[in-house]
């Protein structure tokens, strides 16, 4: 079973940046993040097919998060840009089945790591 480590959070003001990295014992096609705010449904933010690095944004980041992946490391990255107070939340490293941003499509997870973004 993959195990997946989220790190990079923390708290930030509006317009700022933050990297998050995942390390993951094993690779699957898909790979990606989603998120979830307080009181609010998970949200599948970006995933990247890891084969030929193919990537999928939702359209509230498209421009601002960047997913890539460094295989040698077998780490996935989210560069985060122009941060909004609506970014907040946990940030869940993931597997994913295939080419979908839906939360149900995601697999297995991390512990999740947090991002909180003031005005």
């Amino acid at each position: 079973q993959v195990q997946l480590v989220e790190s990079g959070g923390g708290s930030v003001q509006a317009g700022g940046s933050l990297r998050l990295a995942c390390s993951y014992t094993a690779i699957t096609l898909y790979m990606g993040w989603f998120r979830q705010a307080p009181g609010k449904e998970r949200e599948g933010v970006a995933i990247i097919r890891m084969d030929n690095e193919n990537t999928l944004y939702a359209d509230s980041v498209k421009g601002r998060f960047t997913i890539s992946r460094d295989i040698s490391k077998r780490t996935l990255y989210l560069q985060m840009t122009s941060l909004k107070p609506d970014d907040t939340g946990t940030y869940y490293c993931a597997t994913v089945r295939w080419y979908s941003l839906r939360p149900s499509d995601f697999d297995s997870w991390g512990q999740g790591t947090q991002v909180a973004v003031s005005s």
